[in-house]
C-alpha cells in the first residue's frame, strides 16, 4: 500500500482542481479521511481475520462498491449543497485507495470488484514500492525507499496535473479579460 500521506494526495489534488466554490471544507476533509479509511481493515489482523479473507487487508474495504456505498451514505447524512459533486468527490477519494494499491509491487492486490469477485487485482504495471505495515517497520531504509517511490509515481504526477490545469485556467481567464469577454 502507499502510505496514508500518499493516499491523501488524490483528494487534495481534486480539491485544488475543483476549488472551494464547488467543495466545502467539511467535504474536502471527509475526502481526505475517505482516501485513508480503507486501511482501517488492518484492525482485522488483531481480531484473527486472515489477510486473504474478504474482509482482510485490501479486501472489501478497498472495493469500488464499498467506496460508492460510503459516498452515498455520507452525502445522505451530511447533505452538502452540491451533493452530486460531493458524492463523486468522495467516491473518487475512497476508490483511489484501492486503485493506488493495485499499482504497488507487493501484497495480494486489491479486491476492487468485491462482492461479485473476491479475487485480488494488480494493475498491469506496479511501479510503487509497497509500504510496510506498522510504524516501526516504516521508519527504516525501506520506508525511505517507499517515500521516494511515492514521490515519483504519485506526488509528482499529481503536482504536474494540478499545476497544468490551474495554469491553463489562469491563462484562459487572462485571455478572456484581455479580449473583453469578462471583467
Amino acid at each position: 500500500m502507499p502510505t496514508i500521506m500518499s493516499h491523501a494526495a488524490v483528494p487534495i489534488a481534486g480539491a485544488l482542481l475543483l476549488g472551494r466554490s464547488r467543495l466545502s471544507v467539511p467535504v474536502i476533509a471527509m475526502g481526505i479521511v475517505f482516501a485513508m479509511l480503507p486501511d482501517a481493515d488492518v484492525i482485522g489482523f488483531g481480531l484473527g481475520v486472515d489477510y486473504a479473507d474478504s474482509w482482510g487487508h485490501r479486501g472489501a474495504t478497498h472495493s469500488l462498491v464499498f467506496a460508492a456505498v460510503a459516498a452515498l451514505l455520507t452525502v445522505a447524512l451530511i447533505r452538502p449543497q452540491r451533493y452530486i459533486i460531493a458524492g463523486l468527490f468522495l467516491f473518487v477519494a475512497m476508490a483511489s485507495h484501492g486503485l493506488l494499491d493495485t499499482l504497488t509491487n507487493g501484497g495480494l492486490g486489491a479486491a476492487l470488484f468485491w462482492p461479485w469477485d473476491d479475487a485480488r487485482h494488480f494493475a498491469p504495471l506496479t511501479p510503487i514500492a509497497v509500504s510496510p505495515i506498522g510504524i516501526s517497520d516504516f521508519i527504516s531504509a525501506r520506508g525511505m525507499k517507499v517515500l521516494q517511490s511515492e514521490a515519483i509515481w504519485i506526488w509528482t504526477p499529481l503536482a504536474v496535473l494540478v499545476g497544468a490545469v490551474l495554469g491553463l485556467k489562469q491563462w484562459r481567464m487572462r485571455w478572456l479579460r484581455q479580449n473583453g469577454m469578462v471583467q
